[in-house]
């Protein structure tokens, strides 16, 4: 069963970014912001997510594999990030491959403190 909740929750994941990347795809002429703003909402999600399942214990084992190792494991964006950083940096462009990097690592952590506070506070 464990299986089953992890492919639901990927499958729900990655069909979710696959559907903001084309919603998206004409703001990625230059800058990854797609990458950017899935990154930053799964950070918010993963903040709120923690907090119901753990903090607050007020969702079953079964939902934090859906929701944590599926949908988040596959909605973010990490090695896309990774890729996306290095290709910026090797066609010249280093100073926007380091604001990525910098504007990513700041905003997602940002965001994982906003989603798990408000989650405390407001749950």
């Amino acid at each position: 069963m464990a299986w089953l909740a992890v492919a639901i929750g990927g499958a729900l994941g990655a069909l979710s970014r696959y559907a903001i990347v084309l919603y998206s795809a004409s703001y990625a002429h230059r800058f990854p912001f797609p990458t950017l703003g899935i990154n930053v909402l799964g950070s918010f999600l993963i903040g709120i997510v923690y907090v119901m399942l753990i903090e607050k214990n007020a969702l079953s084992h079964e939902w934090r594999l859906i929701l944590m190792a599926g949908f988040l494991g596959a909605f973010t964006t990490f090695s896309t990030f990774a890729l996306e950083s290095l290709l910026l940096w090797q066609n010249g462009h280093a100073y926007l491959a380091a604001g990525y990097i910098i504007s990513s690592l700041l905003c997602c952590l940002v965001a994982v403190t906003v989603g798990y506070q408000l989650t405390l506070r407001f749950v």
